[in-house]
């Protein structure tokens, strides 16, 4: 009996210490952030015009980003992440909204704007306007490491199920 007044009573102390510290909280101050799963990065300039743009598809990180007007198709892939390896960077879409509500679908290649054997004066990447939407698009490749880790799994799953045809074969 003693025994368990001694560890009720370090119990109590050891807890009545920790929840002074501003430090450590029990829960979440988080409400619903599990049910919240979009990405919002706020790139904007505090002191200029911002605008909302999309990114989605193969990239590093996709999401709404609210950036400076003056941003344009490469600064917007590079804040993104940049295309990953299973990005189809010939095929990058850019959805606009014109000002008379039609929509407007532009697409670019990637490799031209960033890898011409010439460097062009006129270059330019294009500017962003309010609510657009880049898409990169892509599909999933496999690599060797891939193509190893599903033939090493059917040779494993066969092994298995042949040891255990035999060890039933036996008994």
């Amino acid at each position: 009996m003693r025994k368990l007044f001694v560890l009720f009573t370090v119990l109590l102390i050891s807890t009545s210490l920790y929840s002074q510290n501003e430090n450590v909280q029990i829960g979440s101050p988080f409400k619903d952030i599990r049910n919240q799963q979009t990405a919002v990065y706020d790139l904007s300039d505090p002191n200029g015009i911002n605008i909302k743009v999309s990114v989605w598809g193969y990239v590093g990180k996709p999401g709404k980003y609210i950036v400076p007007i003056n941003t344009n198709l490469l600064d917007i892939l590079t804040y993104a992440g940049g295309p990953t390896t299973d990005a189809t960077v010939e095929d990058l879409r850019l959805f606009r909204t014109m000002p008379d509500s039609t929509q407007q679908l532009l697409t670019f290649n990637y490799n031209s704007l960033m890898w011409e054997e010439k460097f062009t004066q006129n270059l330019k990447f294009p500017k962003l306007e309010p609510d657009d939407l880049i898409l990169v698009t892509g599909e999933p490749r496999f690599f060797f490491k891939d193509y190893f880790s599903i033939t090493l799994s059917i040779i494993s799953t066969l092994v298995s199920l042949t040891i255990l045809i035999i060890n039933i074969a036996r008994n």
